[in-house]
């Protein structure tokens, strides 16, 4: 096996980053791009090194007319390095990429759920962050946002989504592939501009590489690695705060598997009044985020938010699914 600076890092990164432990069983997703290809062929040769169990999934959207040739190729590649492969092709038309994101998850969560996987990999690279940090960043978002793709998160209580190549960028793959000869297959659809991410990949990335940085992709990426640390902590003292806030409320149970809590919610506006305005916010959304069934939007949030110093008897005009915040002395009351 050739031992590249490539192996070397991902192994540092792994080991480091405790993405992985020793003799676990991993469910790598394997499009038959690059990136999946050098993230696939890097694992196999560090297989001898952590004693992992490694298997192949493969996603069909039924998007292309060369989709089931795209799969059969995938599952070539499996048998020739002898691993396990697992299809999921698409019944219903999926119409979009946050459908299609949302359906991919759901099938690799359950290949590995029936088939006894620890762990789902992808080959998300340095360039998928910054790309989704510009993308998040035009349609208006926070800091949460700008983070977004981070190194493991879990998808189930078993099973853990983790991107070991966040730190390596699209060019980097494509070079690793190029010196193993890793048969790539190319995506028609990465090429179609009609979707907002292959603008920015295509279009916007080359124009700040060529006028601003020419390291942009890996700049944005690590501003999105020093996001995702602060987020984590304001996160923690958001929930500290929020459950000083509620007091004994906090830990009380409904009987709505929906929602954790009982009506009326209600929160001390003299405990919110005394923390910054951004543990304010994020209080207020992660109450939100338990009565709502969509993700509240930053107008919610800020309704919400502004009844902390609101008159008494002030009140918000109804969120969806009806529920009402009102001022009540020193405590704001959401109710049903």
């Amino acid at each position: 096996m050739v031992w590249t600076p490539l192996h070397a890092k991902i192994h540092r990164t792994i080991r480091s980053r405790h993405l992985f432990e020793r003799n676990q069983r991993l469910l790598v997703a394997v499009s038959g791009g690059q990136d999946s290809l050098c993230l696939i062929k890097l694992l196999l040769d560090l297989q001898s090194k952590w004693g992992w169990y490694l298997g192949i999934a493969h996603c069909d959207h039924r998007w292309r007319s060369d989709s089931q040739a795209n799969a059969n190729h995938v599952e070539n590649l499996a048998k020739s390095w002898g691993i396990s492969f697992y299809l999921e092709t698409a019944i219903a038309q999926i119409n979009s990429e946050a459908a299609a994101r949302d359906w991919r998850y759901q099938a690799l969560s359950a290949i590995a759920q029936a088939n006894n996987y620890q762990y789902i990999v992808t080959g998300h690279t340095a360039s998928d962050r910054a790309e989704t940090l510009l993308y998040n960043l035009i349609r208006g978002t926070g800091a949460d946002g700008l983070q977004a793709l981070t190194w493991q998160r879990p998808l189930t209580t078993s099973i853990m989504l983790v991107r070991p190549l966040l730190e390596m960028t699209r060019t980097q793959t494509e070079q690793f592939c190029q010196e193993f000869r890793l048969p790539i297959w190319e995506d028609s659809t990465n090429q179609d501009l009609q979707y907002a991410r292959n603008r920015i990949r295509q279009e916007l990335l080359p124009y700040l590489r060529e006028n601003f940085n020419p390291q942009v992709e890996s700049a944005l990426a690590q501003t999105a690695e020093l996001l995702q640390a602060e987020v984590e902590y304001l996160e923690k003292a958001a929930q500290e705060l929020r459950e000083e806030a509620m007091g004994d409320e906090g830990v009380i149970s409904s009987s709505s598997p929906s929602s954790p809590f009982v009506f009326p919610l209600r929160l001390n506006r003299r405990v919110l009044q005394k923390a910054p305005l951004a543990l304010q916010r994020r209080v207020m959304r992660q109450v939100l985020q338990q009565i709502l069934s969509d993700a509240p939007s930053f107008e919610h949030i800020e309704k919400l938010t502004a009844l902390i110093i609101a008159p008494n008897r002030s009140q918000t005009d109804p969120f969806p699914g009806g529920a009402i915040a009102q001022v009540e002395g020193d405590w704001i009351c959401l109710k049903m």
